[in-house]
This record gives structure tokens, sequence and C-alpha cells, in this order.
């Protein structure tokens, strides 16, 4: 029987975990990886104490921060289902299943997918959802990096330190992230932005080779290598079915990361708190802790 699990292992759940260990409570933390989105990331600019930092220096230092405090890390785990029975929750994973007075969910979210013909074909075969981990991989080749956003403009601009060419698919009618981002894609000679743009099909064979995109002037094939997928992302919250949630299926909480089950709190991007930012969820991890431990030393078990 724990005091805590923790789901995740990204920056909210690590820093959750450092504040559980930092009052001594009986926990594990149970996750796929270690890092989540901060380790994908690329050049990070406004984490405080860190003019610059790469995201997966980042996710290092985290680590290495959690792993000083000796914390029992299920790594490689899968959680499947939380359920509740008078006072003990169960935590249920892809290979066993654990009893626990609280949880804090804080699993992040995943890529959404683009939703064209021939995408499972092409995963790992040119199409990938990941800049910082397979942009290496395109030195001197044309690309396309479908979104608009900051995590596209993000994955453009580590692009175009690599690849020949950067096509910025946009289906908005124009760029939506930061405005420093924005200035650095647009001044780029590398880069070509197309703004009411949708990508409509994936060619190749064995390898991405080419995508057909729509524009207002009709459809236009792009001879690209490389495909990265920077649409947005999903919450994975589909484990805590019974938690309450908002349209966007992330789970709701209060200013104290309390879900509206007593003992299950959430922090970090799987939630409906505002401004997915690295420091965001880090600050509402140790708020999740704190709140946890609060709940514990309030109830008898």
């Amino acid at each position: 029987m724990y005091d805590l699990v923790i789901i995740g292992a990204g920056p909210a759940g690590i820093t959750a975990s450092v504040y559980a260990a930092r009052k001594k409570m009986n926990f594990l933390v149970i996750t796929r990886d270690i890092g989540g989105q901060a380790a994908w990331s690329g050049d990070i600019e406004n984490y405080t104490g860190y003019q610059f930092v790469t995201g997966p220096e980042l996710a290092q230092k985290f680590e290495e921060h959690m792993r000083k405090y000796d914390i029992l890390v299920k790594e490689g785990e899968t959680v499947t289902g939380i359920k509740r029975e008078n006072s003990v929750l169960t935590v249920t994973t892809d290979k066993v299943a654990y009893e626990t007075r609280s949880v804090i969910i804080a699993s992040g979210k995943r890529s959404r997918e683009l939703g064209v013909p021939q995408e499972a074909k092409f995963k790992n075969r040119g199409l990938t959802y990941c800049a910082t981990c397979d942009g290496p991989l395109f030195s001197d080749k044309a690309v396309a990096v479908v979104g608009g956003g900051n995590s596209a403009l993000d994955a453009a601009l580590q692009l175009i330190n690599i690849a020949r060419q950067v096509y910025v698919i946009n289906i908005a009618p124009a760029l939506v992230g930061d405005a420093v981002m924005r200035q650095k894609v647009e001044a780029s000679p590398k880069a070509v932005i197309l703004n009411n743009a949708k990508v409509t099909a994936i060619s190749g064979e064995n390898m991405v080779s080419g995508i057909r995109v729509k524009t207002d002037s009709g459809e236009e094939d792009l001879a690209v290598e490389g495909i990265f997928v920077e649409i947005g992302l999903t919450p994975n919250s589909e484990f805590a079915p019974l938690t309450r949630k908002n349209a966007f299926n992330e789970i709701k909480v209060d200013s104290s990361n309390q879900t509206n089950l007593p003992g299950i709190f959430a922090a970090g991007d799987v939630t409906d708190v505002p401004e997915k930012q690295i420091i965001v969820a880090a600050g509402e991890g140790a708020k999740a802790a704190l709140s946890a431990f609060r709940y514990l030393s309030q109830h008898k078990f």
C-alpha cells in the first residue's frame, strides 16, 4: 500500500516526485518514458534560471534531480485504469496493479495525428512527430512541417539548421505562434510558408517521397523526404474515465489540483490549466504533491 502513485514523469510528474520525496512519502512513479514533452522541445529560452537550454538537456536535469532521491520509478509501464474501493485506489498498468491512498495524474499529452491515408504506413519512414528526436536524420533534405503554432515553429527553427528546405504547411490564414518565433521562421530563406493549406495525401514506396497539399489555388504536390506533424496534442486521460473533463478531454482541477474524485489529483498538460508551458507544468506538479500530502494528513485510513 503506497501513500501516493504518480502517473507520468514529465516536468509535472518529476517535480511532484521531488516534493513527495522531500515529504518522506511512501510513493512510486509509473511512466512510459522520462522527460515527457520537454525532451521533445528544441531551444528553450523562457525557463527561469536558464537563459538558454535545449529540451533534452533540461529533461536530463529533471531526471538527475529525481534520481538524487532514489525514487522508485516503474519505467516502461502504461497505466490502463484507476478504480476506488472504499478509501483504497487501485492503479492498474499493462503489467501489474498498485494499491495507494492517493494519485497524481501527470500523464501529459501525445501528438495528434494527421488523419490522412497512408499515415500509419509511413510512421518512422519519413513521417515523425518529433523534430528534436528525428530532425538530424534529414540533413540537406527537403522536409515539411505541418502546423502553425509554437510547436510547429519550434520544429521549423530546428530543421532550418539541418534541412535544405522547410515547407511550413499551416491550415490557418496565418501563423499563430509567438512573434519572436514567427519572425525567425519568416526571415529564413530556407522556409516556405503555405497558409490556408491542408495535407491530403502522402506518397512514396517504402519511405516518404512527397505530400499533396490543398490550398486556395488548388492542389499541389511537394517533393519532401520528411514530414513533421505538429498540429496539436491529445491528453493522455483515457485511463481515468470517472474524472471530470472539459471538451478537449483535459482533466478539470481546482486551484489545489484536486479532481472531482477525493484523493485523485492532476497536474500539467493533461489538465485544463491554461498555458501549456514547461515551467507551468513544473509548478502544478509541486502544488499537486503538496495537496496530496495535505489530503493524507487530514484523513484517517
